[in-house]
């Protein structure tokens, strides 16, 4: 067991349930890397969850949450490291994961009701690990398109309800060679026992 076990939390972006892929596959070389090394992991499809979009600020604020959105609030309390994963697509997250972000991101539980702050988010003392799948080379990514989808995620929203650090994994040339997909779930893995 790890010195200092820790409660992790990993959030599988990926919208698509009906065959597994490269994002489900580092998420749970990660997931099992962890709880070997003695850190309690639970684990979030997205894909699952019946979240539908929000439409208008009365639903963001006023509306009840439904049950599935009480049992993501739940595990996200009760993580202190949050891992999420997801495919770059048209150079963002998939709709769904933004809609989960959307929806958990209300106020009274994320952010204070009332007027917005930049240091107001309402989840302090949990730390996140981002982990973006891509085609394209990450270097050319990180390059060229600044890690545009990355930074939002990190910046206007983990980091704004009060989430950090935030750390980022970019894999990219996910449909190369075996080898490389090999190098990418043991770097997983790594990141997992460490719970980093």
């Amino acid at each position: 067991m790890s010195a200092d076990p820790r409660r992790m939390l990993v959030i599988q972006g990926h919208p698509d349930r009906s065959e597994p892929h490269y994002c489900h596959a580092l998420a749970q070389a990660y997931a099992e890397s962890a709880g070997m090394a003695g850190h309690a992991v639970r684990v979030l499809e997205v894909a699952a969850l019946d979240l539908p979009p929000l439409r208008s600020k009365k639903e963001w604020s006023r509306d009840a949450p439904t049950e599935a959105l009480l049992q993501a609030r739940e595990n996200l309390l009760w993580a202190q490291h949050l891992v999420i994963v997801y495919p770059l697509w048209l150079g963002c997250m998939p709709a769904q994961l933004k809609a989960f972000f959307e929806q958990l991101a209300r106020p009274g539980f994320a952010v204070p009701a009332g007027p917005a702050r930049l240091d107001a988010g309402l989840l302090r003392g949990r730390s996140a690990r981002v982990v973006v799948t891509m085609g394209m080379p990450g270097w050319f990514y990180r390059w060229y398109f600044g890690a545009h989808s990355l930074k939002c995620l990190k910046r206007n929203i983990l980091q704004f309800i009060g989430i950090r650090p935030v750390r980022s994994s970019v894999i990219g040339q996910v449909e190369g060679s075996a080898e490389h997909r090999r190098r990418g779930l043991e770097t997983m893995a790594r990141l997992g026992r460490r719970a980093a």
